[in-house]
C-alpha cells in the first residue's frame, strides 16, 4: 500500500523506506520552535534532565509573541529566560521586540520551514507550516525539551482525510471562510489525530496565505496536520527566502485514507464560527443580527498582508461603528512596514482603528483587547472557546478578515456585500 503525503516525509526523517498509520517512530527534525510562554517550561526540563547544551542552534527558533511586548512582570520574566538561555547557547534564531512577529507567520517569512521539513513546536498551530508542504505539529514542552537536547522526537504516524478541493472562491471568500466550512462539516474532533491532505484543481485557486490559515487551523478539527501539494506557488513564496536544499514529497497514487471530502470552493459562503466552539458555523446569511463591540484582525491565522489589504479594502473610505473598537496587528515587522509603505496603515487609522505591534495579546486573553463582561467580538484569530479573549461571559466569533472589517464599519456581523 502506498503512502501519503505526511507518512512519506516521517519515513524520509526516520530513515525507514516505508511506515503505515499507527506505527511508532522516532524522527529527525528541522526546526524546533517555542514561544515565550512555552520556551521557559522547555528550557527548564532540557536542564533538569541534565543537558548542558542543545543539539544545533541553528535548528532551535524561540519567538516572544505571546504576551510582549510585556505586559507585566511575570511575562517579562519568561522573556529573560528566553534570552538568557538563548545567549548562553548562540541560538540564531532568537527573535524579541523589534525583530519578533508572531511566531506562525514569522518563520516562513523568514524562510525557516520549507517543503519536505520535519518541525515540532511548543505551540498547537504549529501545523501552519504544512502549507509549504512540510510535515509541523504541535508538542508539549517536555517533548520540545527533548527535541532541542537531541534533535529527534518520536510520533505515531497518522492516517490521513483527503479534502479534494473543486472549483473557484467566490469575491470576499478566502482560507478562512474555507477552513471553517471544513470544521463546520466535520467536527472539532472529525480528524482527531489525523493528517488532513489537501488536493484537487481548486488549490491553485488558494494564495499561499489562504494555505497558511486552512494549515493553521487543521488543529481546530483535531487534526495532527495539515498539508498542501507542493506546487509553483509554493515555490514562488519560498524563492529567494529559503537558502538550503528542498525535497518534495507526493502522495502515492494508492495512498490510503480514512475518508475523501470533496468541498466545491465556488458555494462557498462567508462564514462565521460561533461561540463557544470553531465548529458551530453558520453563513453570513443565515446568522441573524448580531451586535458587536470589539473587532480583531490579526493573529498568526489572520495577520498576513493579504489579509491587511483585503481589510483596507473595505475600511477605505468609510468609519468603524460608534462603539465598535478595531484593533489591527499585523503579524510580523515586515507586514507591519508594508502596511505603512502601502498606506494600509494609514486607512486604519482615518477609519477609527488602532494599529498594533506585532503580538498574540488578544488571541488567547493575553493583552490589546481582552474582553469585559457579555461584550462581544469578531474576530480572525483561531478559538472562541469560553472566555478565550476574557470575561466568561464575553462571546467570540470567529471570521475571515473582510467579514470582520465589514462588520466593524456596520456594528454587527455581516458580509461585505450588505455595506
Amino acid at each position: 500500500m502506498g503512502m501519503t503525503m505526511t507518512q512519506k516525509i516521517l519515513a524520509h526523517h526516520a530513515g525507514l523506506e516505508s511506515v503505515a498509520a499507527g506505527q511508532l517512530i522516532e524522527a529527525n527534525v528541522d526546526l524546533n520552535l517555542a514561544n515565550d510562554i512555552t520556551g521557559p517550561v522547555a528550557i527548564r526540563e532540557l536542564e533538569k534532565a541534565g543537558f548542558d547544551r542543545v543539539f544545533d542552534n541553528q535548528k532551535i527558533a524561540l519567538v516572544m509573541d505571546h504576551f510582549t511586548p510585556n505586559k507585566d512582570i511575570k511575562s517579562a520574566q519568561q522573556c529573560l529566560e528566553c534570552r538568557e538561555f538563548a545567549k548562553k547557547h548562540g541560538i540564531t534564531n532568537f527573535f524579541d521586540v523589534g525583530e519578533m512577529g508572531i511566531e506562525h507567520a514569522l518563520l516562513p517569512e523568514k524562510g525557516l520551514t520549507a517543503p519536505g521539513e520535519l518541525i515540532i513546536g511548543a505551540d498547537s498551530h504549529t501545523c501552519t507550516y504544512g502549507a509549504l508542504g512540510a510535515f509541523s505539529t504541535g508538542v508539549g514542552s517536555t517533548d520540545l525539551a527533548a527535541g532541542m537536547a537531541t534533535g529527534k522526537a518520536w510520533f505515531k504516524v497518522p492516517s490521513a482525510i483527503q479534502f479534494v478541493l473543486k472549483g473557484r472562491k467566490a469575491p470576499w471568500i478566502s482560507g478562512k471562510d474555507v477552513i471553517l466550512h471544513i470544521i463546520g462539516l466535520i467536527g472539532v474532533d472529525g480528524a482527531l489525530y489525523q493528517s488532513m491532505e489537501f488536493t484537487g484543481e481548486g488549490v491553485q485557486s488558494l494564495s499561499m496565505d489562504d494555505r497558511f490559515t486552512i494549515c493553521n487551523m487543521a488543529i481546530e478539527a483535531g487534526a495532527k496536520n495539515g498539508i498542501f501539494p507542493v506546487d509553483q506557488a509554493t515555490l514562488d513564496y519560498i524563492g529567494g527566502r529559503v537558502k538550503r536544499n528542498i525535497q518534495v514529497f507526493e502522495a502515492d497514487s494508492d495512498a490510503e485514507y480514512t475518508k475523501t471530502v470533496e468541498i466545491d470552493l465556488s458555494t462557498l459562503r462567508p462564514t462565521v464560527a460561533c461561540p463557544h466552539l470553531p465548529e458551530n458555523t453558520k453563513t453570513t446569511d443565515e446568522i441573524g443580527h448580531i451586535e458587536i463591540q470589539q473587532c480583531v484582525i490579526g493573529s498568526c491565522t489572520n495577520g498576513r498582508i493579504d489579509d491587511m489589504r483585503i481589510a483596507a479594502d473595505i475600511l477605505k473610505g468609510r468609519h468603524v461603528a460608534p462603539g465598535v473598537r478595531t484593533i489591527i496587528i499585523p503579524a510580523t515587522q515586515a507586514v507591519y512596514l508594508q502596511c505603512i509603505e502601502e498606506g494600509l496603515a494609514k486607512i486604519f487609522i482615518q477609519a477609527g482603528a488602532i494599529v498594533s505591534t506585532p503580538t498574540c495579546g488578544p488571541c488567547l486573553g493575553g493583552h490589546m483587547g481582552v474582553l469585559a463582561q457579555g461584550e462581544r467580538s469578531v474576530s480572525t484569530t483561531n478559538r472562541n472557546f469560553v472566555g478565550r479573549m476574557g470575561h466568561i461571559t464575553s462571546e467570540i466569533y470567529l471570521a475571515s478578515p473582510a467579514v470582520a472589517a465589514a462588520s466593524a464599519v456596520k456594528g454587527c456581523i455581516c458580509s461585505p456585500e450588505d455595506l
